[in-house]
């Protein structure tokens, strides 16, 4: 059995240093990071740009099906992939956990290589945080930072008529991995003997457990000269996030459905589940893409770029927010994404 130090053994303060001790500065914006009251950031005629979101265990993540590195990783990736919708560059985080009596150090310490390894990979420094007692579970709260140039930084608000509505990578696949876990926990539950059947599944299931912000993105943007005149990630689905798009710009809007792009084994996991593979496209959530608009006369720039799809306009408001079937017709979208605080939740 795997060894178990029970975190009491080290403290508060002596826990965050034990876990952010293999922690490097990379970013020259980071004049003082962990070991001080505050964190002591310099950005010369920059603007900054900071997001926070928090996890909660059993809302946000299921520990039954999803690793402590996994997670650690994604909760900092939803976090950067907000700063990338601003079209900025993400440079720093600060991390706070309330952490119940039922995680060890070890276990803190694998989450911790997840939040690592996500630093690592986005050249993101981690400058501070917290911790606490939770009688709840585990609870992670990310905040990100980063900057950009004043005339390079991209709002919801900025859409015009006439705009061709974007987006990166492929829709709907996390949400169908979400789906096979949840599917695969209640046959475990059924039957403890039953091995889960998640073969052939990997693509979704990383979509799921460790998607990735799109940086690469706003690089190619910078590369491109290209700025988008509206930005948002997609969090709580493309449709909700269109219609938030939308809702700023006070703009109508209309996508076709056979420009979703939905990978093959994500489309085919959707018809296992019942499932109208366009809905989960739209409807799904943590994708983490970016939707995104940009003026008629930039399109050819956008051809160039891979994984980028072209999905419609923006229209007049008194146009409303549409989708064009494959079969001709013309369909009032509806927001129907993550809410939190819903009746129903």
């Amino acid at each position: 059995m795997a060894k178990q130090t029970d975190i009491s053994t080290l403290g508060e303060f002596g826990l965050i240093d034990h876990l952010t001790k293999e922690f490097v500065v990379r970013r020259p914006s980071t004049i003082k990071g962990i070991g001080d009251d505050a964190a002591v950031l310099n950005y010369p005629k920059q603007q900054i740009v900071l997001t926070t979101d928090m996890m909660v265990e059993h809302i946000h993540f299921d520990l039954s099906y999803t690793p402590l590195k996994h997670l650690g990783y994604k909760a900092v990736i939803s976090n950067l992939s907000d700063i990338c919708a601003m079209n900025a560059i993400p440079k720093q985080i600060t991390v706070s956990l309330a952490i119940s009596n039922r995680f060890s150090i070890e276990a803190l310490e694998e989450l911790y290589s997840g939040i690592q390894l996500a630093c690592t990979n986005y050249k993101v420094d981690l400058v501070g945080g917290d911790t606490t007692s939770s009688d709840k579970g585990l609870i992670i709260s990310i905040t990100a930072i980063g900057s950009a140039q004043k005339d390079m930084l991209v709002y919801r608000s900025g859409a015009q008529v006439g705009d061709i509505i974007c987006v990166t990578g492929d829709l709907g696949s996390a949400y169908l991995g979400l789906q096979l876990l949840e599917r695969e926990k209640q046959v475990f539950l059924s039957d403890p003997n039953m091995r889960p059947q998640l073969s052939q599944h990997d693509f979704v299931l990383m979509r799921q457990l460790k998607p990735e912000a799109r940086l690469d993105v706003i690089d190619i943007f910078r590369e491109s000269k290209l700025l988008p005149s509206s930005m948002i990630d997609i969090s709580d689905g493309l449709a909700s996030e269109l219609f938030h798009i939308c809702t700023r710009s006070g703009t109508g809007a209309y996508i076709e459905e056979d420009k979703l792009p939905i990978v093959q084994q994500a489309e085919l996991l959707a018809f296992e589940f019942g499932l109208d593979p366009t809905v989960c496209a739209l409807n799904g959530g943590e994708d983490y893409e970016l939707l995104f608009t940009i003026a008629p006369t930039e399109i050819d720039k956008i051809k160039l770029i891979p994984t980028i799809s072209i999905l419609g306009a923006i229209t007049e408001a008194s146009q409303g927010i549409n989708l064009h079937s494959k079969s001709g017709r013309i369909h009032p979208l509806k927001a129907q994404g993550w809410q939190h605080f819903s009746p129903a939740q």
